[in-house]
């Protein structure tokens, strides 16, 4: 595997969504999906609506994520706008994956969406090494730098070490945040 970087640049992360939005609900969502929950590739394209959806067709605030421990995503408001912008304009059932192919039943592939990924970073001017990794790592690279704390990303990840967790997101040591301001705002 081929080692790909997260998108730091917010105003690309911006300027990458409109043009899906423009292209593509699907693939809009998948990106939006993404890069606010880490999820990786074939996490993403496992989903189904009834995953992200309850059965009164309201998008859940979390996803109960099952591997060999329960883990819950959180869908935030991004995730469901986009998710309900997808899903009213789609014909898509409840056991219908929610990146399903135009050309059957099945989600699109992994080089479907490495297509997707990489085409759009192109349109958008990144000439970085991109992949559908960098939404998994452009995910904590900003839940890092907004104040999530590298213990939870590490866990959120599966890394053994902190310093682990700070290669993957491309962290350098004179990066680390030192000024954390804890304000609980009682």
């Amino acid at each position: 595997m081929e080692y790909v970087e997260a998108i730091k640049d917010k105003a690309k992360i911006e300027e990458m969504k409109q043009i899906l939005l423009n292209h593509s609900k699907r693939d809009y969502l998948f990106f939006v999906l993404g890069i606010n929950t880490g999820l990786r590739v074939s996490e993403l394209l496992r989903l189904k609506i009834k995953d992200v959806y309850t059965k009164e067709k309201v998008v859940r605030e979390y996803y109960e994520f099952n591997d060999e421990k329960k883990r819950y995503i959180y869908m935030n408001n991004k995730v469901k706008l986009a998710l309900e912008k997808y899903v009213e304009s789609s014909q898509l059932r409840e056991d219908d994956y929610l990146f399903k192919s135009q050309k059957g039943d099945q989600p699109i592939t992994r080089q479907q969406a490495y297509r997707i990924i990489n085409h759009i970073a192109r349109l958008a001017g990144l000439d970085q090494k991109i992949g559908t990794h960098t939404l998994r790592k452009t995910f904590g690279y900003h839940a890092y730098k907004r104040g999530v704390a590298i213990s939870l990303l590490q866990k959120h990840f599966n890394h053994s070490t902190p310093s682990e967790t700070y290669k993957y997101l491309g962290i350098e040591k004179n990066e680390v945040n030192n000024k954390i301001q804890i304000d609980v705002n009682l």
